[in-house]
């Protein structure tokens, strides 16, 4: 069985005798801070951990308390260097640390929300659209964002898939030509060791008629020093590797995130970012509009803006659909092409995604379309006859 990567037993915070204040100021360690699995072993997990660190509301103390198995709280140091100590409404500490609101269930919250366990044809794997597949590897991640979709997989930090699990998902893959493209996703597939991954990617590059092999990932953002000269170097063994990056809020674009995404580009390694719409987080046009201009900045592609999904107990991060539809209007015309997703809401139950944007077409008679610019100007396109 492939064990994961957090296994290679890094230094533990016992063993250096430190304080967690001690361990989260990089200049007293600078060696143990810039070890990724050092990062992975003194994640901050518990209450007692947190509670020196910061001034801890009434909600968050007991989400803390309240979270636990899947989706129990998990912050590496770096990513909770990040956080803004004083001020509750950090778009950091949101994503990070429980509330007592993940406990609200309502009616239209959903354990699948996207319907993947109804399109698994073999264990990992999910079949949903006609010529791709999603391949689950791991339930790890560095760091477990509150508004997961799969909060009810992700998190019990289990071994990754077995080479058994992985083989028949093999065979699946091989035996439908129609399948072009491979995303491996989880979890998250950066938390293997490089050599298990490599595994992964070897065998799926065998098969002639892939096209291209992508890699879902938030490594890049919460665990930056994960991209090391090892895994770039068994990354462009194994080209056309695509690597979609699941970005929020422009306060995760630190030098370090700079510094990892360059490695990866310079590697070629083409790379996309994927943003969930979050209410008290992104959700201005402002924000987005900072956000995906620094990513075109460090060579990211603003690829997807999700509407946050109907996953059981996040229902205080969701935001009007109408929120997403006014951002896109806010960036068609107003910034670069480049820097504008793809808004889309990922159909409940297993749908698929379907993309929503503000209305350009306002009408089509024969021979003629009517349409709006991004100034609100209208404007006649007359088609052949």
């Amino acid at each position: 069985m492939i064990e994961p990567a957090m296994s290679a037993e890094p230094p533990s915070n016992n063993a250096l005798n430190l304080t967690i204040e001690d361990e989260l100021l990089r200049d007293t360690h600078p060696a143990f801070w810039n070890e990724w699995q050092w990062q992975v072993k003194n994640r901050i997990t518990t209450l007692e951990q947190i509670k020196p660190l910061i001034k801890l509301t009434h909600e968050e103390e007991e989400g803390i308390q309240r979270s636990g198995g899947r989706l129990a709280m998990a912050i590496t140091p770096y990513f909770f260097s990040l956080i803004d100590k004083e001020d509750p409404d950090c778009p950091i500490r949101k994503q990070s640390i429980p509330l007592i609101d993940e406990f609200r269930i309502e009616n239209c919250d959903m354990v699948d929300p996207c319907g993947e366990d109804n399109h698994s044809p073999v264990t990992g794997l999910v079949h949903r659209y006609p010529d791709r597949v999603l391949l689950l590897v791991t339930d790890s991640c560095a760091m477990y964002c509150r508004y997961c979709t799969r909060r009810r997989m992700v998190g019990d930090e289990h071994p990754p898939m077995s080479i058994e699990s992985f083989e028949e998902a093999f065979k699946y893959i091989k035996s439908k030509r129609t399948i072009r493209d491979v995303l491996i996703s989880g979890g998250d597939p950066l938390m293997l060791k490089t050599e298990h991954l490599e595994y992964y990617l070897q065998k799926l590059h065998s098969i002639s008629h892939l096209d291209i092999i992508r890699i879902g990932t938030r490594v890049p953002v919460t665990l930056p020093m994960r991209v090391d000269d090892g895994l770039i170097a068994m990354l462009k063994k194994y080209h056309p590797v695509y690597m979609s990056i699941h970005f929020t809020h422009p306060k995760e674009i630190t030098p370090e995130v700079t510094a990892a995404c360059s490695m990866l580009a310079d590697a070629g390694v083409p790379l996309g970012s994927q943003t969930v719409l979050l209410k008290g987080i992104n959700d201005r046009p402002a924000t987005m509009k900072r956000l995906v201009q620094k990513l075109l900045s460090i060579r990211v592609r603003p690829y997807y803006l999700y509407q946050c999904d109907l996953a059981v107990g996040t229902g205080h991060f969701r935001t009007p659909v109408s929120a997403g539809i006014n951002i896109i209007e806010k960036l068609r015309g107003h910034t670069t092409g480049y820097a504008v997703p793809t808004f889309v809401v990922d159909a409940p139950g297993g749908g698929g995604k379907i993309p929503v944007g503000p209305t350009y077409l306002i009408s089509q008679a024969k021979g003629k379309v009517t349409l709006r610019n991004y100034e609100g100007k209208i404007f006649e396109y007359f088609e052949p006859q």
